[in-house]
């Protein structure tokens, strides 16, 4: 019955930040700084806790935790919901200068109707987030 889902794997580009590690590692655990990352459409963007709620224009919201933190390397978060199981990973590394890269990297396991239709605004959205880690 589940012999058709498949797992998708948007990696983002690298792209560098003016931040040092601890200071990225510290905004992206705030749930909260999200917001700032999110494309213009974005409709909602609602905080509780360690999760946030967002949905962007004609799509469904979407509600995701804080699932995971390694201190100054590592930001997990995954979907709240057991319908969609996906995760969005927040890689840092360090850079010259006191400066670091970020790199985000989504994983979802999907059935192969759902990849085929999310894929294209999956991918905007992973790229629209990474400009937005570029421009902090």
């Amino acid at each position: 019955m589940n012999g058709n889902k498949e797992i998708m794997n948007i990696e983002g580009a690298r792209v560098s930040t003016t931040k040092s590690t601890k200071e990225l590692f510290d905004f992206f655990i705030n749930v909260k700084n999200f917001e700032q990352l999110m494309p213009e459409n974005t409709q909602k963007f609602e905080v509780e806790g360690e999760s946030f709620l967002f949905a962007l224009k004609g799509m469904p919201e979407i509600r995701m935790v804080l699932k995971e933190k390694t201190p100054n390397s590592q930001v997990v978060l995954g979907s709240a919901s057991s319908k969609l199981s996906f995760f969005l990973t927040a890689q840092i590394t360090e850079a010259p200068e006191n400066k670091s890269d970020a790199q985000l990297i989504f994983k979802g396991d999907f059935n192969s109707m759902m990849a085929m239709m999310v894929k294209k605004p999956l991918t905007s959205f992973i790229n629209t987030l990474t400009q937005n880690i570029a421009k902090l």
